[in-house]
């Protein structure tokens, strides 16, 4: 009999599809890596079963204890999924700009969630970095897993989306395209192809008040290039260290308008039910078009499913309240 002996047992081995219609103007094979089939709906859930099974080898996490972490919503599903068939508890940190459906879903999985307010610097102590750090201090017997600075992250990139992708493609991969937000990814696919294929290019996409393109292009952290925006799972006001800027060859910015449009535009022309993020990594990749050939076989990573963004993206008033659509 063929059976996973549990959920986690799933997470991995996600397909590789044609986009057939939303990427036409594109010259090449374009090739979208659906990471909505992993039983958490995203890719988060491979490197959130990493960095606790890599904190369970090594002591930090012990049995029954509570783990602790800031998440936007997709990394805390897999934690939870993990602590579940584990035995932890959750405690979720977020922020009030995610959907209510993230919120929901990890209540849901038994996360304990507290949200912080967006629209605060990193080292106020309102925010969600500082307030998941406190309340791992103040919570007994707990792990903060701080996926940002933690190399677990990245390389459970490197050790299997990385090769997947590799094997998928038959070798023959030449652009990795991907929105960057821990840089766990962008940082762990990259380094494995790079060693595949020097010549493969990998590109990040950001959003408008983002560090991450002015950072990589001149090495200067601007403070002026950080302000409040929509777009969820992208984008930083601060540098990870799970961002390996040596294995990315360029940024892409991308609008929030357009990341919300072309998210429905993914669902309405290839059936593919994607999240916000996604939306952005496939304007990135038409934004880029001018890079590309016929010879080319470019991947392009859609991060989450779509049921994150009902209330939004998905929702004609939530997109005529920001002016998205007409």
């Amino acid at each position: 009999m063929n059976y996973a002996k549990n959920i986690l047992e799933t997470i991995g081995n996600t397909p590789l599809v044609k986009l057939n219609n939303i990427a036409n103007e594109v010259d090449g094979l374009v090739l979208a890596k659906i990471e909505s089939f992993n039983p958490g709906n995203s890719i988060k859930d491979r490197m959130a079963l990493k960095m606790v099974e890599d904190a369970e080898a090594d002591g930090r996490l012990k049995p029954g204890w509570t783990i602790v972490e800031g998440t936007s919503g997709n990394t805390g599903m897999g934690l939870a999924l993990a602590a579940i068939v584990k035995g932890y508890k959750l405690i979720c940190v977020s922020t009030d700009k995610q959907s209510k459906e993230k919120f929901d879903v990890l209540r849901g999985v038994g996360a304990e969630v507290v949200v912080c307010p967006t629209d605060v610097a990193p080292e106020d102590p309102r925010s969600y970095y500082s307030t998941s750090k406190r309340i791992a201090e103040e919570t007994p017997n707990s792990w903060y897993v701080n996926q940002y600075d933690n190399p677990s992250n990245s390389l459970a990139h490197y050790e299997q989306t990385g090769p997947e992708i590799w094997k998928q493609t038959d070798g023959k991969i030449t652009h990795f395209i991907v929105g960057v937000g821990t840089g766990g990814t962008i940082s762990g696919v990259g380094k494995f192809l790079k060693e595949k294929n020097p010549n493969i290019k990998i590109w990040g996409i950001d959003t408008y008040g983002s560090v991450f393109k002015k950072y990589h292009e001149t090495g200067v952290f601007d403070e002026n290039e950080i302000y409040p925006y929509i777009t969820e799972g992208i984008g930083e006001d601060i540098l990870p260290e799970n961002v390996d800027f040596s294995v990315i060859d360029a940024f892409e910015k991308v609008t929030d308008k357009d990341a919300a449009v072309y998210t429905r535009k993914l669902a309405l022309t290839e059936g593919i039910f994607a999240g916000n993020s996604c939306g952005a990594a496939v304007k990135g990749l038409l934004q880029l078009k001018k890079h590309f050939n016929s010879n080319d076989v470019i991947v392009v990573l859609l991060h989450d499913s779509g049921s994150r963004y009902i209330g939004k993206m998905y929702n004609d008033e939530w997109m005529r309240e920001k002016k998205f659509i007409d």
